[in-house]
């Protein structure tokens, strides 16, 4: 879409006036723009590549809510969401679009999610050809006679505007401020590009399940040719984008998604896959994505050439491709499908504990949901170097403006009422913990996927861990069964068994801090801490 005979946006509601306004550039025009301004480079595949500067991850410790009479007594407050007054925020908003009048800037209109009757349109002002680039490639897309007046959200994004954090109530020069008021998103200081799509992640969070009785889920989703729609929660790094990615089913989409009375649909219109060690062998569907109208980001080339190192993680190892969904074969458009037949909670298990796949009961998928385990993936966030254990609750917690109480009794429902096969699946470490163990092969992941989605796994006999109570399957096709209990993979069964209580302990002394919201079906589900557990 080009913007020739588009009408110029109105951008008054924002008193912003800026030197130049290019609206609704092609892709084409996109990339041209980015490489006269010197933003990037073209691949050998036709993919931009840029670099983000300072930042290659999100910063969450500088994401801010206006804390006004919209959010006061309904955003869950705390370490995630970080308060700012609404002085401060005018101050900025006005010093931000200030600086940009003197500047080109590329104006967007896209909406999100996927369902009709959830609709939710943006505008994203940005100061960088690529940035407007990495917009058109997330968000859905309209055709030129759909483009709306005036949005219902405004993104404004500059990464040459500096905070100061002496008057400006940030921690310091970057930010990310969200105004439900106002419906307004703040990003300065920082060109990462995940903080629009999460930004808009954020919105949804707290408007679908607040206004509409809706899930919104930090999860990818695929479905198989019967219908059946299965869900993969997990936080970056554990999986979702790559194991939705499955040439045998329908892509929905790979991040971020909502569950309504009678859909599961996608909030956005692509991906943005990590590619560290990406391999035409391993991810066919993402490394065929990566072509003109791609982005990807802080990348390297092999020397003296523009063909990508995907090993090379020099600049960070949080390297990224973003494209729209149609780049995927068989990506399902609109990107709608019914309720899932299984979910899957996928965790990067750095102490090399839990079982590679195991089936849930009802209370323990409530109790993990809530809980959130994982490793923080190296690179995902500034100052992730290795892997560190965490729970994120709900499988999001940096996106959630609600208190995790409100997301979990919405999946409680949706749960029961649809008879959803629930797994939790390891795709982190097995033999030992990170550092001595190996990361689980991503060919036996999918195996045990598989054998999930197609009923076989159900059928095969199953053993309880003694510790976390999950039911660990005996065999499953394409997959050594050594393998499927964890204690068996160990050298020394004696400090597996202390790992494992180590583990249930850091389970146990987060839950604390959900004991009041749990019923009895789930608190009967955390670990027991066992001598010489077996």
């Amino acid at each position: 879409m080009s913007n020739i005979n588009v009408q110029q946006p109105n951008l008054s509601y924002l008193n912003l006036s800026a030197k130049t306004v290019k609206y609704q550039l092609s892709v084409s025009e996109l990339v041209e723009e980015a490489l006269k301004n010197g933003e990037g480079t073209l691949a050998d595949s036709g993919a931009l590549a840029i670099d983000t500067g300072r930042f290659t991850g999100r910063s969450p410790k500088d994401r801010f809510i206006v804390c006004d009479e919209v959010t006061e007594n309904t955003v869950w407050w705390g370490d995630v969401n970080i308060k700012i007054d609404p002085a401060h925020f005018d101050s900025l908003f006005k010093k931000l679009t200030t600086h940009l009048s003197s500047k080109q800037i590329y104006v967007r209109d896209s909406y999100a999610c996927a369902d009709e009757n959830y609709k939710t349109t943006i505008r994203v002002v940005t100061e960088h050809a690529f940035q407007n680039l990495f917009a058109n490639n997330l968000f859905l897309r309209f055709e030129q006679e759909d483009l709306p007046e005036q949005p219902e959200w405004t993104i404004i994004a500059a990464p040459s505007f500096l905070a100061d954090p002496e008057t400006d109530g940030t921690r310091q020069s970057n930010f990310s401020i969200l105004n439900f008021s106002k419906k307004i998103i703040l990003i300065g200081g920082t060109a990462y590009t995940g903080e629009i799509k999460k930004g808009i992640f954020s919105v949804l969070n707290f408007i679908l399940p607040e206004q509409k009785n809706t899930l919104s889920m930090h999860c990818s989703a695929n479905v198989g040719k019967d219908g059946d729609t299965a869900v993969f929660f997990g936080l970056s790094g554990t999986g979702k984008t790559t194991l939705s990615a499955d040439p045998k089913r329908a892509l929905i989409g790979d991040d971020e998604h909502g569950w309504s009375e009678n859909s599961v649909f996608n909030f956005e219109g692509g991906c943005y896959a990590k590619c560290v060690d990406l391999t035409a062998e391993k991810e066919p569907q993402i490394y065929n994505a990566i072509k003109f109208g791609s982005l990807l980001e802080n990348i390297n080339y092999f020397p003296n050439s523009r063909s990508v190192d995907f090993s090379n993680i020099d600049k960070t190892e949080n390297t990224r491709v973003a494209y729209p969904i149609h780049y995927i074969a068989n990506a399902v458009e609109p990107s709608v499908a019914a309720g899932p037949k299984n979910i899957f909670f996928l965790t990067a298990d750095a102490f090399g504990v839990l079982p590679p796949i195991s089936k849930l009961t009802p209370g323990q998928a409530m109790f993990h949901f809530i809980s959130g385990y994982t490793a923080k993936v190296a690179g995902t966030e500034a100052g992730v170097t290795e892997p560190q254990l965490t729970f994120s609750a709900c499988f999001g917690k940096a996106f959630l403006p609600l208190h995790p109480a409100k997301y979990a009794k919405l999946l409680g429902e949706k749960m029961e009422k649809n008879n959803v096969n629930v797994w939790l699946v390891n795709t982190g470490w097995s033999g030992g913990p990170y550092g001595i163990g190996n990361r689980m092969k991503l060919s036996y992941t999918r195996a045990m996927i598989t054998a999930a989605l197609d009923g076989s796994l159900a059928k095969e006999n199953f053993t309880e861990h003694k510790v976390f109570g999950l039911l660990m399957p005996s065999n499953c096709k394409d997959v050594p069964s050594e393998i499927l209990n964890p204690r068996n993979t160990w050298k020394d069964a004696h400090n597996y068994d202390s790992k494992a209580n180590e583990l249930a302990n850091a389970f146990v002394n987060n839950f604390k801090q959900f004991e009041d919201i749990a019923d009895e079906e789930i608190l009967k589900a955390l670990p027991k801490v066992i001598e010489n557990a077996i």
